[in-house]
């Protein structure tokens, strides 16, 4: 048998292993930090190690990472397994192939191209769009800006910044806006954090009176990032207000649909985008919402000139065949690139757009039965609202906190907690669409049975109930 025969049975037998211990096991048992190295053999030696040891260490490792696939996983904006989607990122290791060029992606290229168009169709671009796929919605987020900063300035990419550019976000939206700032040149001083109403989104009107205020200054307002899908109370911000605005002042708008971006495949919910097609550039995340394996982020440009005015490059020792349209390269921020699209384009094969659209309603319907419970048990304190994927709550009148980092440390269940304004609470995400109702009550009798059988082990702080 060849060797990659041999890895690849070996890949099964874990991958059994796995399976098997999750259905009994869902929470991984948790190693101390401080305690790693200790417990398992991680080192590297001058020797190679036989096969045996070297499975068994394997097993080691698979068993003891943090399962995020799970029924009893509930902490970060991605969880589950999409099967088809797996298929597709094991065939893509195993072709190996970088996406920069037709020459050594081939068809390929095709399925992030066919990927970028049906989604630029979808949020109501034109036939002048166009997108790639970068390594996370932290990265869409700088590559949106870097475009916004050049449509802005056109001799920013030879001669560096010469005009103070002011750029927009909501105080709710990610924490990557503030890092791109300063990687863009633009700097931290000259981003300005706009207040959110009671549910989390952007207030217009404090962004358009921040836009005068710093043209008054003598500023350029250049940007304004929109959010679909805060991270914590997972609320939209209203994109069609915010589009009156830029359109007037001629500002890039930037949609980060990162999080629930993927609402676009959905007709219930696809009103959260209302207003998306006047954007400039919009993102988002198979990984989280799809269930695609790690990681998965598209950005869509509205004119993709955009793409070429700040990313393109020539490389003669790249680009020796084909068009611009095939040489992805071109068009995106990285040179080698793996390739991201065949795990969403195998899923999305297979189900097709109206098994999307039902991976998507899954997950609000699921969050709808974890508010029902909620509402109907005094023990609770609801913080979030409806239409979003992110149920924010206390129970009794235990810190959040120390609950989140109880559950976790007593392996019964994985969440996390959240902030906003004053109120700290547990963030319970239903972003699994592989998980069922049973599943969401489950947890909150797992919670409600470790309070119970620990009333020492929590702190109680002073929640208004």
């Amino acid at each position: 048998m060849s060797t990659i025969k041999k890895d690849l049975a070996l890949f099964n037998e874990l991958a059994e292993v796995l399976i098997n211990d999750e259905q009994h096991n869902p929470v991984a048992k948790r190693i101390e930090s401080s305690q790693l190295f200790d417990s398992i053999d991680l080192s590297l030696s001058e020797e190679a190690m036989i096969d045996e040891d070297f499975k068994s260490v394997l097993s080691e490792i698979l068993l003891a990472t943090p399962k995020t696939a799970t029924n009893l996983f509930f902490n970060q904006l991605f969880g589950g397994r999409q099967s088809k989607a797996v298929l597709g990122d094991l065939l893509a290791v195993l072709l190996n192939n970088s996406m920069y060029t037709y020459k050594v992606a081939g068809p390929q290229v095709g399925i992030e191209q066919e990927i970028i168009k049906k989604s630029c169709q979808l949020i109501g671009y034109g036939p002048k769009s166009n997108g790639t796929f970068p390594t996370g919605g932290s990265m869409s987020n700088y590559m949106a800006l870097v475009m916004g900063r050049d449509a802005k300035d056109q001799d920013c990419r030879s001669k560096g910044m010469t005009k103070p550019l002011i750029i927009y976000t909501s105080v709710e939206s990610h924490y990557s806006n503030a890092k791109n700032a300063s990687f863009a040149g633009i700097g931290r001083d000259n981003i300005r954090f706009i207040d959110a109403d009671d549910e989390g989104k952007m207030i217009p009107e404090q962004l358009e009176a921040q836009i005068v205020e710093d043209i008054l200054n003598g500023g350029i307002p250049t940007y304004v990032n929109a959010t679909a899908g805060t991270t914590v109370l997972g609320a939209f911000d209203p994109i069609d207000k915010i589009a009156d605005i830029t359109e007037k002042y001629n500002l890039w708008l930037h949609v980060d649909g990162a999080y629930c971006g993927s609402v676009l495949f959905s007709k219930k919910y696809k009103h959260h985008l209302k207003g998306v097609e006047r954007s400039n550039s919009f993102s988002y995340n198979a990984h989280k919402m799809l269930g695609t394996p790690l990681t998965c982020s598209i950005i869509l440009v509205r004119d993709k000139q955009h793409l070429h005015n700040s990313f393109n490059n020539d490389a003669s020792y790249l680009y020796q065949t084909d068009g611009d349209d095939f040489n992805l390269g071109k068009t995106s921020f990285q040179c080698g690139r793996r390739n991201d699209a065949l795990k969403f384009w195998t899923l999305w094969k297979s189900v097709g757009s109206k098994g999307l659209e039902q991976i998507i309603d899954q997950q609000f319907d699921l969050a709808n039965v974890a508010l029902d419970y909620i509402r109907n048990n005094p023990d609770y304190t609801l913080y979030s609202f409806d239409n979003s994927i992110g149920v924010c709550f206390n129970y009794k009148n235990v810190d959040p906190k120390a609950l989140c980092t109880a559950l976790y440390e007593q392996k019964e269940t994985v969440v996390g907690f959240g902030s906003f304004k004053k109120d700290t609470f547990v963030r319970f995400v239903t972003i699994n669409a592989t998980n069922s109702p049973k599943d969401i009550l489950n947890f909150f009798k797992v919670l409600e049975a470790f309070v119970e059988k620990n009333p020492n082990l929590l702190k109680v702080t002073e929640l208004s109930l």
